[in-house]
C-alpha cells in the first residue's frame, strides 16, 4: 500500500496524504514554516496520526519554507517528537522552483498525499502606496503558489485514490478591508482556486479538499490591526484554528469558517445594498482596522 505524506507549505501547513486510509506511514510536509497557527498544527496533526496509527514515526514530515533558520528549529521540534523530519528551501512564488523541489521530496521521502497550502505575505499598505514589486510578490506567492503546489502533487494523489488539499486561507476572501488590497485579492483568487478545484475533485474517489476561512488570528503576521469592539469580536487563537484544521481534514469538510459567527458575513453580504455594507465596515472598525497595522510581511 503506499506510503501517506503531509507536505507543509510556507507560513501554514500543507499535507498530502488521505486520512481516511488505514496504511502504513504518514509522510508529511508543509511551507511557509514559522511561528503562530504553523506551530500548532504540527502537534495537532500529529497527535491525530498518532491516533489513528498508534505511532507518530509512522509519520513523515517534510518543511518547506525560504528561511533556513525557521526550518531547522521546526525540524527539530518534530524530531524531538518521536516523528521522522525533513526540510527544503523552496518559494513556492517560484514555480520552476516548486516543481524541482517537488521531485526532490518525491525522490527522497516519497509520495505527498496532504498537501496544505498556507504561504502568505502580507504588506499592509493601499494601492497607490504599495511597490509593484510587493504587489506581485504576494499574488506570486499567496495565489500562484498554490497552482504550482497542487499541480505538482495532485497527479500522484489521483493514481494513488488517496490525497487531501488544504488551504489555510483568511476570511478576507470573502471580504476585503482597506490596507491590505494585495492580501484581499490574493484570498479571494485562492477562494476561487479552492472552489473550483474543490468541484472538480468530486468525481476522483480519495481525493478530497478543505479550504479553512479564519477570522483574524492572535499571530504576528497582522500584528497591530485593531477593530472597534475587540471583546466582541476577539482575535483567534493559534491553536483553535490548528485544532478545528484538523477536524475539518478528519471529516473531508469542503469549507470551515471561523469563527462560526462569520457564517454571518456570507448572508449579510448576499442581501444588503452596498451601502449598508459601509456602514456596518465603518461602525466595526474594519474600515480603519489597518491604521495601525505592524505585522511581519
Amino acid at each position: 500500500m503506499a506510503c501517506l505524506g503531509i507536505l507543509f507549505l510556507e507560513g501554514w501547513m500543507e499535507a498530502g496524504g488521505s486520512l481516511v486510509l488505514s496504511s502504513c506511514q504518514n509522510r508529511v510536509g508543509w511551507d511557509g514554516v514559522g511561528k503562530g497557527i504553523m506551530s500548532d498544527l504540527e502537534p495537532s496533526l500529529l497527535r491525530y496520526l498518532a491516533d489513528r496509527d498508534n505511532d507518530t514515526r509512522l509519520c513523515k514530515i517534510v518543511l518547506w519554507g525560504r528561511t533556513e533558520k525557521c526550518l531547522k528549529e521546526t525540524t527539530e521540534e518534530i524530531r524531538q517528537m518521536g516523528t521522522e523530519c525533513h526540510y527544503f528551501i523552496c518559494d513556492v512564488g517560484n514555480r520552476e522552483e516548486v516543481y524541482q523541489t517537488a521531485k526532490a521530496v518525491r525522490e527522497k521521502v516519497g509520495d505527498i498525499t496532504i498537501l496544505v497550502n498556507n504561504a502568505a505575505v502580507v504588506h499592509g499598505k493601499s494601492l497607490m502606496d504599495s511597490d509593484d514589486d510587493a504587489l506581485l510578490k504576494s499574488q506570486h506567492i499567496n495565489t500562484l503558489g498554490q497552482f504550482w503546489t497542487t499541480k505538482a502533487f495532485l497527479p500522484r494523489m489521483l493514481e494513488l485514490q488517496n490525497g487531501h488539499i488544504v488551504c489555510l486561507n483568511s476570511v478576507l476572501a470573502l471580504s476585503a478591508i482597506p490596507g491590505a488590497i494585495d492580501y484581499c485579492t490574493s484570498k479571494a483568487s485562492a477562494f476561487a482556486f479552492m472552489e473550483s478545484l474543490t468541484l472538480g475533485l468530486l468525481d476522483c474517489p480519495g481525493v478530497s479538499a478543505t479550504t479553512v476561512l479564519p477570522f483574524h488570528t492572535s499571530t504576528e503576521m497582522f500584528q497591530g490591526m485593531r477593530v472597534r469592539f475587540p471583546n466582541l469580536f476577539p482575535p483567534l487563537k493559534p491553536e483553535t484554528v490548528a485544532r478545528r484544521t484538523v477536524e475539518a481534514v478528519q471529516l473531508n469538510q469542503a469549507l470551515l469558517l471561523l469563527p462560526w459567527t462569520m457564517h454571518a458575513l456570507i448572508i449579510l453580504k448576499s442581501i444588503l445594498p452596498q451601502a449598508a455594507l459601509e456602514e456596518i465596515h465603518k461602525f466595526s472598525g474594519t474600515y480603519t482596522c489597518m491604521n495601525t497595522f505592524k505585522g511581519r510581511t
